[in-house]
């Protein structure tokens, strides 16, 4: 993948040991009992859209329905809740793929909000349909907090596709 206009650089192939790596930290970052915040931004949810936006092809929507059911018995929420949710957010980074590297982080992040707003939309709805509590408003605070770390998340996760597999002075990549 070339990175977009400006960049200069060019990425060596991502390594499947690390999407593994960053999916399995995210899954235990979502899992830390802290206790119910609504706020709280769902980490598994920001790296399955970046992974989804970058390598649709090794990350997509079976992966994401599998962490989402594993996110459902965590949280002893309705099974399947979180799986469908993560679907179509996966779904969604997938679609969005192509279009999506080529801006700059800042725009990146503005066109993933409305994955996320989606994404806990419909988790809500399902918790809803079921019985399920209001969270409070503080839940329109998620979407924008898993906006935020949108390019924090690109930087980390593309950090080691940056580096040059050997040094050399004479060669601009």
């Amino acid at each position: 993948m070339i990175m977009p206009r400006g960049a200069g650089q060019l990425l060596l192939p991502v390594n499947p040991a690390f999407i593994a790596l960053s999916l399995f930290l995210a899954l235990l970052a979502d899992m830390v009992p802290i206790g119910r915040f609504p706020a709280m931004p769902d980490f598994l949810s920001v790296v399955l859209v970046f992974w989804g936006v970058h390598q649709p092809r090794r990350v997509g929507v079976v992966w994401a329905f599998v962490l989402g059911l594993l996110i459902d018995i965590h949280h002893g929420a309705l099974l399947g809740q979180h799986a469908l949710a993560y679907s179509l957010l996966s779904f969604g980074a997938i679609t969005l793929h192509r279009r999506l590297t080529g801006f700059s982080l800042g725009a990146q992040a503005l066109q993933v909000l409305p994955l996320f707003v989606l994404a806990h939309a419909v988790s809500l709805l399902v918790r809803l349909s079921v019985g399920g509590m209001w969270p409070g408003w503080t839940l329109l605070l998620a979407p924008l907090f898993e906006t935020l770390l949108w390019p924090l998340a690109s930087v980390m996760l593309l950090a080691p596709q940056r580096r040059a597999p050997d040094r050399d002075a004479h060669r601009p990549l």
